[in-house]
């Protein structure tokens, strides 16, 4: 039986960035994967083949309807979804066999196949071949990830009532389609159809989309979706959802109690997901999952079972890539003897819509309730030089300071490019940064982050520059 420092189960951005991390501390190290492929939902079926298509109907929605504007002359332009689905599965093969190739470089012995617990030191991998094959370690860590979650009256058969793993290998482009849900999963896919010329109709029990992030956020996408066509049913329950052969209806109460009802090709079920735990064998080892599916941890990520740690969308806080690569650093680095920390106030959120949202801190709806003075600073992307030149003039940034001491307690932005931008923001509020701080920063010009200047400028002392 072959024995191992540390293992472990689950090979998305937690767990194989946690490979790595144990291997570079000369930690002997196994990874256990129940798929023929490496990367997880995030690179297999989720971030990377959202992304991929994200941009492939971008560039479409472009030609069709802004290329005119730049003096570019396209005529007749079709969208071609075999080939946008072709392509996002190159970009997946190609960044999972990249991971394929870090394991082997590192030396990480890889395990394909179902991993569950025996006792706590010793695994059992049962392979799709039905073979088992048992290891132990004297360290292991769960980053099992998550799966699509759904509500009663909304299960997917995965025809008709999809998730989003059916949303991105669709053989055509819908008519029209119903999503679920107005988060993230649901913003992004709707939005990938949406530019190709599906009607999407976005069905959400809260009042706003995006009800997690700073309201403001939510408020300026659904302006900017409305003028793409979307519509949107806010403070809707979803009471059903029926397969009618080669449709869907779905039928909703209103905030008035009133019964709605919707028609069409597909629906996308997108709210939210729920941690994979499934086939673990916990009960062996006495661990136990919360009301969300989640294993409980301490500060450190470490089970009840002290040799065993569990990180990722299997544990508390928000389910990104990026939180479950970093926790899977921590648990390395402690095996290793060192002592890292994480800060989870400083964890972006992005949001992957074009413009794209992306925020960290504090939300003002969070200072309010907790009593916290503050000031805010925003300004808008129209009067941004690079913007108007780009086109890209939608949303604005907003920065949130303390009122006495100025420090930056939240940053948000709807803006191109914000996915890059908010890093500046995360580096200075890791450094306690205040406003002023940031006003004082010279910003190459013309550039979209001279948006995050000026947000500090009139925060600061409502002096922005260029409104």
């Amino acid at each position: 039986m072959s024995t191992f420092d540390v293992a472990i189960i689950g090979s998305g951005p937690g767990g194989y960035v946690a490979a790595l991390r144990c291997a570079q501390l000369g930690l002997n190290t196994a990874l256990i994967e129940k798929y023929p492929t490496l990367g997880g939902t995030c690179l297999n079926v989720g971030c990377i083949p959202s992304k991929a298509l994200l941009d492939s109907s971008e560039h479409f929605f472009n030609a069709k309807h802004n290329f005119a504007t730049h003096g570019i002359k396209v005529d007749n332009v079709e969208a071609d979804i075999a080939q946008m689905i072709a392509r996002k599965e190159e970009v997946v093969a190609q960044t999972c066999n990249g991971v394929k190739f870090l394991m082997d470089k590192n030396k990480v012995t890889v395990y394909q196949g179902v991993g569950s617990f025996v006792d706590k030191t010793t695994i059992a991998i049962k392979d799709d071949k039905g073979n088992s094959t048992n290891i132990t370690a004297k360290n292991t860590i769960i980053a099992t990830g998550s799966k699509p979650n759904f509500f009663p009256g909304m299960e997917p058969d995965k025809k008709r009532i999809i998730t989003s793993t059916e949303a991105l290998k669709m053989t055509e482009i819908p008519k029209r389609m119903i999503v679920i849900g107005g988060g993230v999963i649901g913003l992004e896919l709707g939005s990938v159809y949406a530019r190709l010329g599906t009607e999407v109709e976005v069905v959400e029990f809260a009042s706003s989309i995006l009800p997690t992030m700073d309201l403001s956020l939510g408020k300026e996408l659904t302006k900017i979706l409305k003028k793409e066509g979307f519509k949107f049913h806010l403070e809707h329950q979803v009471q059903k959802v029926e397969n009618t052969g080669n449709s869907v209806k779905l039928t909703a109460l209103n905030k008035k109690n009133e019964e709605v009802t919707l028609e069409a090709d597909y629906c996308l079920v997108a709210v939210g997901r729920k941690a994979y735990t499934e086939g673990l064998g916990l009960e062996n080892v006495g661990l136990t999952v919360n009301n969300r599916g989640q294993v409980d941890v301490n500060d450190h990520l470490q089970t009840a079972v002290p040799n065993i740690y569990a990180i990722g969308d299997v544990v508390r806080g928000a389910m990104l890539a990026h939180k479950a690569e970093e926790e899977g650093v921590v648990v390395a680095e402690q095996l290793a003897g060192q002592k890292p920390h994480i800060n989870y106030n400083l964890i972006p959120g992005v949001v992957y819509t074009w413009p794209e949202i992306a925020s960290v801190g504090k939300t003002e709806e969070e200072l309010k309730a907790s009593g916290v003075e503050y000031k805010a600073g925003s300004f808008p992307m129209k009067a941004l030089g690079r913007a108007r030149a780009s086109m890209d003039i939608a949303g604005f940034v907003k920065i949130l300071a303390d009122a006495k001491t100025d420090e930056v307690l939240g940053v948000h932005m709807i803006a191109a490019r914000a996915a890059d931008m908010i890093m500046e923001a995360v580096t200075a509020m890791e450094f306690r940064a205040s406003a002023e701080d940031i006003s004082r920063i010279c910003h190459g010009h013309p550039t979209f982050s001279e948006a995050v200047k000026e947000a500090a400028l009139a925060a600061t002392d409502n002096r922005a520059l260029h409104i």
